[in-house]
């Protein structure tokens, strides 16, 4: 039945209606009724301290539930504040709808005004905008659609004075088609996948957050093929369960992982970027035949070059091949020998590495501070690694419990994103444990959103390797000068700030501190706990490494946060 509504509450109710599931925000005069709109119609609304923080909470909170939310913000500056969050969205192809004011047509003497449209494509996210009162229900449905079945940050702007405009609204004629079918791949390149798999004695599959919905296929096709699998840092705890499986590609993985994925003669990737990072700048593919397998056309071969590029579903696709390979080669052995089946094991998780710790006066070694923290905090986690030195550290070293216990929001490098990324994935799984890992750096830069989580009573731990500075930029060029007042800083009472926000805060300065973690875990968790650990100064491993890397005539490597 149609009733007579203003166009704010008919975009609000359009987007309830197509699946909108949570919104994340900061309310001004430009959003306040389309806002409140959704909410009437039923969704769930979390108001943050700041539109930065708010993007990251809805971002982290698509990733982790596959749901589809929502990010309304003011025009303008409350636009601005968020394109960070919104330019990590993007990066990562999260599937999210950005609902904000916009000034009236040809209103350019506004405060307010900018060219918002050319400000959203700038950060790679997709410009969407309500162009006249009777087509704002198709132009919603048309944003959201490209969220969803494209996979994009689509950002709506919706002209304050079409708000105000009444429309006729019919929920029931309500629509979202459905996304065009991915095509099968060709005969000739599923024949070239099917015969290299038949043929390889080492190959690796590897698996990436596109490959979510095709966890039972992939792992049928490595058991038929003697496939060791692995993840991206993005798919990261897909393979969990499989005793074939290591923990993850890249950057983060163990060296002993990293040889044994280097040693491939084949490398099938699922929904995965071969980006520098998962690649380790191309290391781990010298001797491997690449394959990627990925949806998206523009995702082939966009960060490295790839042997065979294959247009196709996950799932269809690995489940083809498995019935193919074992077809052609039976009971076929691959990768899956006993030795392997040791290194595997060996090497699979960070925890099991020797190292020898060295903590200074006054302080703890963060591998050793992580490794204990792994032990203690329950395995029903979601795992939150912010930038910087020490993402290495809660990034690799905190195991999850599946593919929806991660979330590492670095796609765009940007430091600051932890804690509020770790709200988001908190929001969406109420019944996991969100851990978020950050340097010092990162969290004072986005400690606003503790009032957030205190707020939603969010039961989450928040550990800051604190170190007195931006650790990455001091590890970087502390070997080339000693001009690094710019990036240290005297010692800061974060325990202290915590509890001004209404937190459980600890200090931490050596691993027998630990115990007042045991007593927040054991107690009702009605608030979050930020650990302020004290950590010893050096690089991490991590960074260690990059620093062996060659660098040109002799000058740093220059790498952002």
């Amino acid at each position: 039945m149609s009733e007579r509504i203003t166009v704010a509450e008919a975009i609000g109710r359009t987007i309830a209606v197509l699946g909108g599931a949570h919104i994340f925000g900061v309310v001004g005069s430009g959003n306040f009724h389309v806002t409140n709109a959704m909410i009437d119609a039923g969704m769930p609304f979390t108001a943050t301290r700041h539109e930065m923080g708010a993007a990251t909470m809805a971002d982290a909170f698509s990733r982790t539930s596959g749901r589809l939310s929502v990010l309304s913000v003011h025009q303008g500056c409350g636009l601005t504040n968020a394109l960070t969050g919104i330019a990590e969205a993007a990066k990562c192809h999260t599937p999210l709808l950005v609902v904000t004011g916009d000034t009236a047509a040809g209103d350019v003497t506004s405060n307010f005004y900018i060219d918002q449209d050319a400000a959203v494509a700038s950060v790679g996210a997709t410009p969407a905008r309500i162009r006249t009162a009777l087509s704002a229900v198709s132009d919603t449905a048309a944003a959201i659609r490209a969220a969803v079945s494209g996979r994009e940050t689509v950002v709506l702007s919706l002209p304050v004075d079409l708000q105000e405009e009444y429309v006729d609204f019919d929920e029931a004629a309500v629509m979202l088609f459905p996304a065009p079918p991915v095509p099968d791949p060709s005969p000739e390149e599923f024949g070239q996948l099917v015969g290299l798999l038949a043929a390889a004695e080492r190959p690796v599959i590897v698996g990436g957050r596109g490959a979510w919905g095709a966890k039972d296929e992939l792992r049928r096709l490595a058991t038929a093929s003697g496939a060791l699998l692995v993840t991206s840092a993005a798919g990261r705890g897909l393979f969990v369960e499989d005793e074939w499986a290591l923990d993850i590609m890249g950057g983060f993985a163990t060296e002993g992982a990293a040889e044994l994925i280097s040693a491939a003669d084949v490398l099938v990737v699922f929904g995965a970027a071969l980006n520098k990072w998962t690649t380790r700048s191309g290391e781990l593919l010298q001797t491997a035949t690449t394959v990627q397998i990925d949806d998206r056309p523009a995702a082939i071969g966009l960060h490295c070059a790839v042997d065979i590029g294959i247009v196709g579903d996950a799932a269809s696709v690995a489940a083809a091949a498995a019935d193919a390979v074992t077809a052609r080669v039976p009971d076929k052995v691959g990768y899956r020998i006993p030795d392997t089946a040791d290194r595997v094991r060996r090497f699979r998780y960070w925890k099991d590495q020797p190292f020898e710790p060295r903590p200074a006066p006054g302080r703890v070694d963060p591998q050793e501070l992580t490794n204990a923290l792994d032990a203690m905090l329950p395995i029903e986690r979601v795992v939150v690694p912010d930038g910087g030195n020490v993402n290495c550290y809660p990034g690799a070293h905190l195991r999850v419990p599946d593919e929806r216990g991660y979330c590492i929001p670095l796609s765009f490098q940007a430091i600051g994103m932890g804690l509020a990324a770790g709200i988001g994935a908190g929001v969406a799984q109420p019944d996991r444990l969100p851990v978020v890992g950050t340097g010092d750096g990162a969290f004072l830069m986005s400690l606003v959103e503790l009032d957030t989580a205190v707020r939603l009573g969010l039961g989450m731990v928040v550990i800051v390797y604190n170190d007195d500075a931006y650790g990455a930029e001091v590890n970087l060029f502390e070997p080339y000068t000693d001009k690094l007042d710019l990036v240290r800083f005297p010692e800061t009472d974060i325990a202290a700030i915590a509890r001004g926000y209404g937190c459980d805060g600890i200090t931490v300065r050596s691993i027998a501190d630990l115990d007042a973690v045991q007593d927040w875990i054991t107690g009702p968790r009605g608030r979050p706990l930020v650990i302020d650990a004290k950590i010893a100064k050096f690089p991490s491993w991590l960074m260690a490494r990059r620093h062996r890397q060659p660098t040109d005539a002799g000058q740093p490597v220059r790498i952002s946060h």
